[in-house]
């Protein structure tokens, strides 16, 4: 029988709301207004670290930033320059991505799936603007003002 956790269903119940409410702004900026996009598939998978476990080195605003920019920058390259079969692109792309986060020190394990997305979806470097910077500043600010001001959690951590 599933043990019933006070504080397990408290932070799950936050992580849910919060997370549904970052999501929803940038859908919102997304579908309701004419300043582009800001959604990637990535943020779904960010929110559960910054608002389930915002005390990760792995939720940290550098490297959600940085990890989300250089695995979508990585994946435009691929896209752009390797003239190999997608599933070949789609493949080394990922590798080459978790290692620039690693080497780089802006691990953000949601990112690693934005060379994904980039090939898949065959899209140019203005993907890097609009969702990847974009939908990161929205993201890290309200992590930023929820994290800190509301839940008033020591966040971000550096």
């Amino acid at each position: 029988m599933i043990e019933f956790k006070k504080e397990v269903f408290k932070k799950a119940l936050i992580a849910g709301i919060f997370s549904a409410f970052t999501i929803g702004i940038l859908t919102v900026l997304t579908y309701k207004s004419m300043f582009g996009l800001f959604l990637a598939a990535s943020f779904g998978s960010s929110m559960v670290l910054l608002f389930g476990f915002p005390e990760s080195p792995f939720a940290q605003p550098r490297n959600v930033f940085f990890g989300h920019l250089v695995t979508a920058l990585v994946g435009v390259i691929f896209v752009n320059f390797i003239p190999l079969p997608i599933y070949i692109n789609i493949a080394i792309a990922v590798g080459v991505g978790i290692f620039f986060m690693i080497f780089l020190n802006v691990v953000h394990p949601p990112a690693g799936g934005n060379p994904v997305m980039v090939i898949i979806g065959s899209v140019s470097y203005e993907y890097l603007l609009f969702p990847i910077i974009s939908g990161c500043f929205v993201i890290i600010i309200l992590a930023i003002l929820i994290n800190k001001f509301i839940l008033k959690k020591n966040y971000p951590l550096k």
